[in-house]
């Protein structure tokens, strides 16, 4: 079972603090059932360092009882400002698949930007999921705006945490809908902690019947 969506490197944003806690968060990731992880640190302000991340994915590679990947959580408004052209290097390692985030407080208008600037970013070859839809204000009120990324091209991918109200706390409600919808490809853990898998196990035995077929 594949975790493709998680901040367990040690050090690097506000997930994992240090070495020791990424340890036990692979541990409680592998009885969660996990048998591949791909890392996502942040790629946004205050914490991306391209290279530091990298350092870190090296050194928890090396103690990891799982396969480990290294990808990134890329956030629309730093890939705008480092460029189009990085995107290739933010994908997931050995792969063209970016994970991306997108505004919170994004409105239905914002939605029509992001859609051209995902049709620049598949121009490039790349497959595009987008993280934790939702949490984005726009969809809560409008799930068709859902349905429009996914039939663009994207794949849509759950925050395990939602089933707890998610990390905003009003998540339950629009990921149940989107659940319904069959708009889903992915359960990811989201990762923070420890504690973030075993409401990830949850999630995946409630809802992973649900998800979308690839």
């Amino acid at each position: 079972m594949l975790d493709l969506h998680c901040h367990i490197l040690p050090g690097v944003d506000d997930g994992s603090s240090c070495l020791g806690e990424s340890i036990r968060m692979l541990h409680a990731a592998y009885k969660a059932g996990i048998t591949e992880i791909v890392c996502t640190p942040h790629c946004r302000d205050p914490y991306f360092d391209f290279e530091g991340m990298w350092d870190a994915f090296d050194q928890l590679r090396r103690r990891s009882p799982i396969p480990l990947r290294m990808g990134f959580e890329v956030n629309i408004r730093k890939l705008r400002e480092l460029g189009m052209d990085w995107a290739p290097q933010l994908c997931f390692q050995d792969s063209s698949v970016l994970l991306l985030e997108l505004s919170t407080h994004a409105t239905k208008r914002d939605f029509e930007d992001y859609e051209r600037e995902i049709y620049e970013l598949q121009g490039m070859g790349l497959d595009v999921i987008i993280a934790h839809p939702e949490r984005y204000n726009a969809i809560q009120e409008d799930i068709s705006i859902a349905r429009r990324l996914v039939d663009c091209g994207c794949l849509l991918q759950a925050s395990s945490d939602f089933i707890k109200g998610g990390r905003l706390g009003k998540e339950r409600k629009p990921a149940l809908k989107l659940f319904e919808a069959g708009l889903y490809t992915y359960i990811a853990s989201d990762a923070h902690c420890v504690e973030h898998y075993e409401v990830y196990a949850e999630a995946v035995q409630k809802f992973g019947p649900k998800l979308r077929p690839m």
